[in-house]
């Protein structure tokens, strides 16, 4: 059967460009026994993977020159020779998809999902973004009623969550994102009780001041950079700080320097943590159970953008760095 593949082509320098990928055809094998064959409905691009572009340690695996990219997706059985599955059932991998128009897989590695729920959502608020939401948010953030939790990237599928749950617990909640458009929906539509737009301000030190009169207990840092700076200078004693993700700086091409922040964190008794998603798979059910009932009773909402076509997915990821989505970014193929 013959397929098409988008592989890392080259290894980018700084942002990547569309001369990373490449687009080729392929021919799969005949199914073997246990072995399923798939064809992806929705893929996941996220910012992580751009540190798989690199070849660099660290803890998941860099993808291989010459290879197919791999990101999480939803996708439909399309024949099978395994008992745990038949045509027409959904499932994701596990963990991760090719990035191919059909795979076949060992049945151990494919996850049936239930397609009562709409499948893009395993991709986000019940997928890996949920859970990190969730899971940052509870675990290390440990959200006291009456707080204030700031979290940057607030516009992205993570950082909706994360204000949305902060709110569950009673506390305050605001979003830093990009653009006048985003501030307003994260106050408008998901119910945050302030956001600052960081490209319309020249002065984040004062608008972080104004939207946080009591200072910060909880930073939920997706972003880093120059915003994170500013952000650390208003966290109150005992602060938390969940470090999710740094994608101001996933493209620098040399080491940035920026204010030293130990002073700050002896000074006031604060608990900076990273962490990643993997670190609670033995928790997903619990986060999974906990996210489906907010889902549900209409607690937790969820946006995305959605991109069309397979050969989409590259400018997909691409997007993410100019900040082109607002919640999720998927590609249905």
């Amino acid at each position: 059967m013959k397929i098409k593949q988008i592989l890392l082509a080259a290894r980018p320098k700084g942002l990547p460009v569309a001369s990373n990928f490449e687009t080729v055809d392929a021919i799969l094998p005949e199914l073997q026994e246990d072995e399923v064959m798939v064809k992806p409905l929705y893929f996941s691009v996220d910012p992580y993977m751009r540190g798989r572009m690199n070849d660099a340690k660290s803890y998941i695996p860099p993808f291989q020159v010459g290879e197919p990219i791999e990101s999480t997706g939803v996708a439909e059985v399309t024949s099978s020779k395994s008992a745990l599955f038949k045509a027409g059932d959904k499932v994701m991998g596990n963990p991760f998809l090719p990035w191919a128009t059909a795979a076949i897989f060992p049945a151990a590695h494919l996850r049936k999902i239930d397609d009562s729920i709409p499948l893009t959502y395993y991709l986000g608020v019940l997928g890996v973004p949920g859970l990190t939401a969730y899971f940052g948010l509870a675990d290390i953030g440990k959200p006291q009623a009456g707080e204030t939790v700031v979290v940057s990237g607030a516009a992205g599928a993570v950082g909706i969550a994360v204000g949305q749950i902060a709110k569950i617990m009673g506390c305050r909640a605001v979003g830093i994102a990009g653009g006048a458009e985003k501030v307003k929906m994260l106050t408008d539509t998901f119910g945050f009780d302030a956001a600052i737009d960081y490209k319309g301000n020249a002065n984040m030190d004062a608008a972080i001041a104004a939207a946080c009169p009591n200072g910060v207990d909880i930073y939920f840092d997706n972003v880093g950079g120059d915003i994170s700076d500013a952000v650390i200078k208003h966290l109150n004693f005992f602060a938390r700080v969940p470090l999710c993700g740094q994608i101001a700086l996933y493209n620098s091409t040399e080491v940035p320097l920026g204010p030293r922040i130990q002073p700050i964190m002896v000074t006031r008794s604060i608990l900076m943590q990273g962490f990643t998603i993997g670190n609670y798979s033995s928790r997903f059910g619990e986060g999974f159970k906990q996210l489906s009932e907010w889902v549900k009773a209409g607690k937790i909402k969820y946006t995305e953008t959605v991109e069309e076509g397979f050969d989409h997915l590259p400018s997909a990821l691409l997007g993410l760095f100019s900040g082109r989505n607002s919640g999720k970014m998927v590609v249905k193929v």
